[in-house]
């Protein structure tokens, strides 16, 4: 499962003995008006038709897989780039959610990056919004606010069984300081599903069988 408003190319460079294991992209949906978080991770169960499976999800994703675990059930579940509690949150999401500063965020300029582009003024920018044209796949307003609502609003708290959290040192969206019992991935960023692809094919399937 990517990561909020993300397709499933970011798994691009992911893999895994194909002998042992077949790999299932789940994609995004437009949640219905006023879903809960829940619901949608029961109705994204529905896409699943196997048996023994493993659930990997990235940020957003991650807290979404674990919800999907509460309704099947599940080997192993990993945790990348994400959170297994409210508690992990940072401290900027938790004040979000006190003051409801969340609601504000202005989730319309998605749906601009085409404009944004054409007057990016330095490569550094350009290079970003090149990466998130070819990542995001979902551009509609109600989906991203409602995901920023589910994050920042987040109830677990306590981590679920079976449990693998992989997290990057350098993740600036859920910093370190507020985890507890993860992997530590080296130079990694909250984008090292992409990037550090090399780490996760070395890795996972020994993380997998352990």
């Amino acid at each position: 499962m990517p990561g909020m408003a993300a397709n499933p190319s970011i798994f691009r460079h992911i893999q895994l003995p194909e002998d042992t294991y077949d790999m299932y992209f789940l994609e995004w949906f437009v949640p219905e008006k006023d879903e809960t978080l829940e619901a949608y991770a029961l109705r994204m169960t529905q896409k699943i038709v196997h048996k023994d499976i493993i659930l990997i999800g990235v940020s957003f994703g991650g807290i979404l897989v674990q919800e999907m675990a509460r309704h099947i059930n599940v080997r192993k579940l990993f945790v990348i780039s994400s959170v297994k509690t409210m508690h992990e949150l940072p401290k900027r999401m938790r004040l979000a959610k006190k003051t409801k500063i969340y609601k504000l965020v202005p989730t319309s300029f998605v749906s601009m990056l085409d404009v944004f582009r054409k007057y990016a003024f330095n490569d550094f920018i350009k290079k970003r919004l090149d990466l998130y044209e070819e990542y995001l796949s979902i551009r509609d307003k109600y989906y991203l606010d409602w995901s920023i609502a589910q994050i920042v609003n987040w109830r677990q708290v306590e981590a679920l069984p079976n449990t693998i959290h992989i997290h990057g040192e350098k993740d600036g969206v859920f910093p370190k300081q507020y985890l507890s019992n993860f992997i530590e991935v080296k130079g990694g960023t909250h984008i090292m599903i992409i990037n550090k692809y090399k780490w996760f094919n070395e890795n996972l399937p020994r993380l997998i069988k352990e």
